[in-house]
């Protein structure tokens, strides 16, 4: 018999759409009595009744008219809303057959937006600067507030002090520097401020923000009180750490955000919630004609959300094509400071929950205040593929505890941290065999990729995860510290971290480092990655087991080139056919030797181009010691001290001549030309 052609259903959605239509007509007839649907919620429906019936027929295709679909509610899809018939047996890996498909129609452009407009602009004048003002009466009833805006697609910001640089607390209190670590959780609800730097006569004083850098984050509090007396601040919750810039210091560096009387620059804005009016100062040129004006209204845009548990149905084969995802926001809770590393606190505009075998494909999710994308629970062979994620309040993809075996590759993800600052590119967590591969991560102030969450030799579930192909770059900006380009935590066999490029990462104090094994990273393989230009050193291991580093080049560290710290009973490190190029810096620097820091260290190649030969700072009180006593401490013993013979060292052209040194060596030349995003973006199917 032979096998019936399968034809795929399609269903088609509009802004000139109505949810009455059968949604079979990609445009309204002449007598507008059929055509698309009007709302994604409609096509759901219409594909839970195909199914219900039996009359599915596979697969399913949602395409999307051109527009900006401002939505009223997020989005959300249950089991009920799967490509696969219920009926399918479970699978573990690959897509099923039939997939529900949600995308755009031909090449028109289309995006899902959590915002709202805002419009009957009127002119006023604030601060003796121009202005406009929208009276907003969701905001005056308490319903609204927002601390984002976007005119014509461009992220404007809210007035802050000063207009430049930073403020620096004055004077710690309710603060302890003897306990250590132990007390660096200890917040505090008041500091002192120099000069005139707060003023309790501010408008709405309750929303004047204050912003620290302290070590790895930033708190994020608001004003209570202020005494101009005492010349001390109060604030509405504690930091929940201490003030401090480093391990040691009292103090830290703040800006002052949402001040009414600082708005004074164009295309900077500020909203009142006391009187329910928006006011903003126009760029040159900006008239309330010629400016789309958005303010972020949903927290969630979109949710994919099965049932947990083993026996729980999962959400599964659906595929989001070429449609951006703009304009989100989260409303802080009033207890919340600031999450204790990588803003892992702050939730993202899609969510994924119980949920395997989903796609999202050339996608854009940008313009938003939170994470882009999370895996938070039992979530796998999820593929994020070709998409741009940028302009982000907190970081990009987060993949948390037990969500294996997903891919995110050939995306670009940048611009991020502009509210959290220490939110990250791709941040992994308890989760194994998951592959972050040939994506240009760039423009944070924290960690591009992130992986592991344990800390020391407890138990992990973190392994095999493959950190391969990425161009990562201009992270940390001088805002925070202890942050990498990539950076690993705890026990994690299997996990491969290979062909990656990494340069110009730059720290506030300490910690800007391009790869970084930290708090018992472990058994993992760093290989065939190009670092260069960090204002720390190239590669930093806290402490760990049996980490594998070889045929990597490391270049212009600022402080040394490579770092170990913690001094502990077993081998932590197999340091072999490396490149390593100094400009004056000590390549280690540490305690090393018998009974020291323990590392097997061979086959290695250095190069100080401002030295006739590397030095290496050994001992307690740093003794500086030359390659030929560095190798009487039992390192390096089939080294060479030798130009490498790169291309053109000043332009960072890492291609070695034919009869470079580094062959001698055994080690082997690294391609950069997969480096980075390479697949181009896909077709629709059934266009």
């Amino acid at each position: 018999m032979e096998e019936k052609i399968r034809k795929p259903a399609c269903f088609f959605i509009s802004p000139d759409g109505s949810d009455s239509w059968s949604g079979r007509l990609p445009e309204p007839n002449s007598l507008r009595t059929d055509g698309p649907f009007a709302t994604i919620e409609a096509a759901q429906s219409a594909i839970r009744k195909l199914k219900q019936t039996g009359e599915a027929i596979w697969p399913v295709f949602v395409y999307l008219r051109e527009g900006t679909y401002y939505l009223e509610k997020p989005l959300v899809f249950s089991p009920a809303d799967s490509g696969a018939p219920e009926s399918k047996p479970p699978h573990t890996t690959g897509m099923p057959e039939y997939p529900v498909v949600y995308t755009t129609w031909q090449e028109e452009k289309v995006t899902l937006s959590g915002g709202r407009k805002i419009e009957n602009w009127s002119f006023t004048t604030v601060n003796n600067q121009k202005a406009w003002v929208a009276e907003i009466p969701e905001v005056k009833e308490g319903k609204w507030y927002f601390r984002q805006l976007w005119v014509n697609g461009k992220r404007r910001f809210r007035p802050r002090l000063p207009e430049e640089g930073e403020y620096y607390v004055a004077r710690v209190l309710d603060s302890d520097l003897e306990g250590g670590w132990s007390t660096m959780r200890k917040g505090v609800k008041r500091f002192g401020y120099h000069g005139d730097q707060f003023q309790g006569h501010w408008r709405n004083l309750g929303d004047v923000e204050v912003h620290f850098f302290i070590l790895w984050v930033c708190i994020h509090v608001q004003v209570a009180r202020v005494d101009e007396e005492e010349k001390i601040v109060y604030l509405d919750r504690s930091t929940g750490m201490r003030l401090t810039m480093d391990h040691s210091s009292e103090g830290a560096p703040y800006i002052i955000e949402n001040v009414f009387e600082a708005l004074r620059k164009p295309g900077q804005w500020y909203l009142d919630r006391s009187e329910g009016k928006l006011y903003y100062l126009p760029l040159p040129g900006e008239t309330p004609e010629n400016c789309e004006v958005v303010a972020p209204f949903l927290e969630e845009l979109l949710r994919l959300e099965g049932q947990p548990g083993e026996d729980g149905l999962k959400v599964e084969n659906i595929i989001f094509r070429k449609i951006n995802f703009a304009h989100n926001q989260w409303q802080v809770p009033s207890d919340f400071a600031g999450s204790a590393q990588a803003s892992v606190g702050v939730p993202a505009a899609i969510t994924l929950r119980n949920t395997r075998d989903c796609r999202l494909e050339n996608c854009s999710l940008s313009h938003l205040g939170t994470y882009a994308l999370a895996m938070e629970e039992d979530v796998s062979n999820i593929t994020v593929a070709s998409c741009t994620i940028n302009d982000l309040g907190a970081g990009g993809i987060k993949i948390w505890h037990r969500c294996n075996r997903n891919i995110i590759t050939d995306c670009e993800i940048y611009d991020g941290g502009l509210i959290y600052p220490s939110a990250v590119g791709v941040l992994i967590g308890n989760a194994s065999g998951n592959q972050v591969v040939h994506n240009h991560i760039h423009h944070f102030y924290y960690t591009g990729i992130s992986v592991g969450w344990t800390w020391g030799y407890q138990e992990s579930h973190s392994y095999g995860n493959i950190i391969e192909y990425n161009h990562i770059h201009d992270l940390g900006h001088g805002k925070l510290s202890d942050m990498g380009g990539i950076y690993t935590l705890g026990v994690q066999p299997g996990t491969r971290i290979r062909y990656n490029l990494i340069h110009d990462i730059t720290c506030r104090t300490y910690g800007g480092w391009a790869l970084y094994t930290d708090e018992g990273s472990s058994y993992i393989l760093l290989e065939n990655n190009i670092c260069y230009r960090t204002n720390r050193e190239a590669f930093h291991q806290h402490y760990g087991k049996e980490n594998i580093v070889r045929n990597n080049i490391f270049v212009f560290g600022n402080q040394q080139m490579l770092r170990y710290t913690r001094i502990e009973p077993h081998t932590g490190i197999i340091f072999e056919h490396n490149i390593v190029i100094s400009d004056g810096q000590p390549i280690w620097s540490g305690d090393y030797g018998k009974d020291k820091r323990k590392m097997i260290c061979d086959a290695n190649l250095y190069w100080d181009i401002s030295r006739p030969e590397p030095v290496m700072n050994v001992g307690d009180d740093n003794t500086q010691r030359n390659f030929n006593q560095w190798r009487q401490l039992g390192f390096d013993s089939h080294s060479v001290v030798a130009d490498p013979k790169f291309a053109n060292l000043s332009t960072f052209d890492f291609r070695l001549s034919p009869d470079s040194p580094a062959f001698q060596i055994g080690f082997q030349e690294i391609d950069t030309s997969l480096i980075g995003p390479v697949k181009k973006e896909s077709k629709n199917e059934n266009d």
